[in-house]
């Protein structure tokens, strides 16, 4: 799933111990642009979180997500996770300093008749067929 808004701040950072080792989660409160915008708390583990400190609030970000139940003494708990993050709107840098080409123009279409079909074989009349003209042209 994707999800894209702007980010209104930096959540807390969780850090512990579990049986597989040491774990950070951090979250991230984004506020999508829809008509009527909706606060999402997306959940960053150990590998996202470097790159969701460096969104300032009011960047445009769109994350890939996943979202994950889970039940724990009756009650449900539900995380939106994520999994990758993409900036929006910002211009990647150029790989050469040699300026782009200009675009080419793009003619507005037409309608145009293709080509017709080239005969495959030429077409002779069978033998002793009168009933085809011989035209001078």
């Amino acid at each position: 799933m994707e999800i894209t808004g702007k980010v209104v701040r930096l959540g807390t950072l969780t850090e512990g111990t579990s049986a597989r080792g040491p774990w950070r989660k951090q979250e991230l409160i984004i506020e999508t642009e829809e008509q009527y915008p909706r606060t999402v708390c997306l959940i960053c583990w150990t590998n996202q979180i470097d790159e969701a400190q460096k969104f300032a609030p009011g960047q445009t970000i769109k994350a890939q997500i996943e979202i994950s139940s889970r039940e724990f003494n009756g009650k449900w708990y539900t995380d939106v996770r994520v999994w990758r993050f993409d900036p929006v709107g910002v211009a990647a840098a150029p790989a050469s300093p040699v300026a782009a080409p200009a675009q080419p123009v793009q003619q507005p279409m037409m309608h145009q008749t293709p080509p017709a079909a080239a005969p495959t074989q030429d077409y002779y009349p069978p033998a002793g067929d009168d009933s085809v003209d011989d035209l001078p042209f």
